[in-house]
């Protein structure tokens, strides 16, 4: 049985979105490929409210996570972790010999203006690293007020992982000024995995020409070069089956209008938080939460995996808490182009399995 997805990542796709990912092929190093890249450039730009460089690789978002701390640090890196995914930022950083520091919060609460504060004060690091929207604990970490930090260190390059929330919740990245906003296809821009994507600006190209050892295939700053000379084609390969899905679904998401969009996440995220409130317990304080997935406390100690082999007899599946919240938590996804009333018949199948 097909189950309807409502975990953190993939997500389901459209079918007619799927549709496109059968386009035939053409050469990449053809003017149709440069036609179609700059396509998808120009509208990732408005999506992400920049005027910065977008750039694309045939990976997950974590490829352009490791490409960033490794290309544009050029003393020391800051990483900040709300979670899982803010400590695997760091273990790339380590993997790659790129003298890193990490600053981990408890689980389920925010990096905080003030330790950004504390932490850029001591003059040690050029560049940090934040996760936006943490799916390990639902945290979805204040930027707005974070960026008000930033314009104190004009030369700290500023790495955002929005893989997680991008297309589901508004991130000016200019206005904040994120100097590499990465985010991947498969959550909140509703399409299949295997495509990463990130804004880089001209400040972040000029620190990666003070690295020597940035890598090969994520070397950013090629990246951005080959754009620049081979208009708008790319070093490697790329997978141009997701690409004609994204600039198709791009067009999808204009057409629904990025407020529009953007407040469907958030009308969903309210209606589960409340849920989770009357039911169990919402894991992060509400003015911190995630407006792509809910993490609920599992006060009433449910079997996370019986629940899910009733849900899945019904043709729908939630996520298991993550790592160490494994049991401790379960989580709901409203991302991409789910709607609030498949958000309600999934709760109120949840309430008749368990008898709430």
């Amino acid at each position: 049985m097909k189950k309807r997805l409502f975990i953190p990542g993939p997500v389901d796709v459209a079918p007619d979105v799927l549709a496109r990912m059968a386009t035939p092929m053409i050469g990449h190093r053809t003017n149709d490929a440069s036609v179609l890249q700059k396509s998808i450039h120009d509208k990732m730009q408005k999506l992400l409210y920049t005027e910065n460089r977008i750039m694309l690789s045939t990976s997950s978002g974590s490829g352009f996570m490791e490409g960033a701390i490794r290309s544009c640090t050029r003393k020391r890196a800051a990483v900040f972790s709300v979670g899982a995914f803010g400590n695997r930022w760091f273990k790339m950083a380590e993997a790659n010999g790129v003298p890193a520091d990490k600053f981990e919060v408890e689980w389920g609460t925010p990096t905080t203006p003030a330790q950004v504060e504390e932490v850029l004060a001591t003059g040690k690091y050029d560049l940090i690293t934040v996760t936006h929207n943490e799916t390990s604990t639902g945290v979805m970490n204040p930027v707005e007020e974070i960026a008000e930090v930033m314009k104190k260190y004009p030369d700290v390059i500023w790495c955002l992982d929005a893989v997680s929330s991008a297309a589901g919740s508004k991130i000016e990245v200019d206005k904040l000024g994120v100097d590499v906003c990465i985010t991947s296809t498969q959550k909140a821009l509703g399409l299949p995995p295997g495509l990463a994507i990130c804004s880089f600006s001209k400040k972040a190209y000029e620190a990666t020409k003070e690295v020597k050892n940035r890598g090969l295939y994520f070397d950013m700053q090629e990246i951005y070069d080959t754009i620049d000379k081979k208009n708008h084609q790319y070093p490697s390969t790329p997978s141009l089956s997701h690409m004609y899905a994204l600039d198709y679904q791009l067009d999808k998401i204009m057409l629904e209008g990025l407020d529009n969009r953007f407040n469907r996440h958030s009308e969903m995220a309210k209606y589960v938080r409340a849920w989770a409130d009357k039911y169990f317990e919402l894991q992060p304080e509400e003015k911190y939460a995630s407006n792509t997935l809910t993490n609920v406390k599992n006060t009433r100690e449910i079997s996370v995996a019986a629940l899910n082999k009733a849900l899945g007899m019904r043709g729908m599946v939630v996520s298991n808490g993550y790592g160490k919240m494994k049991d401790v938590t379960f989580r709901i996804a409203h991302m991409a182009e789910t709607t609030l009333p498949e958000i309600k018949n999934l709760l109120e199948n949840i309430e008749d399995i368990l008898g709430l």
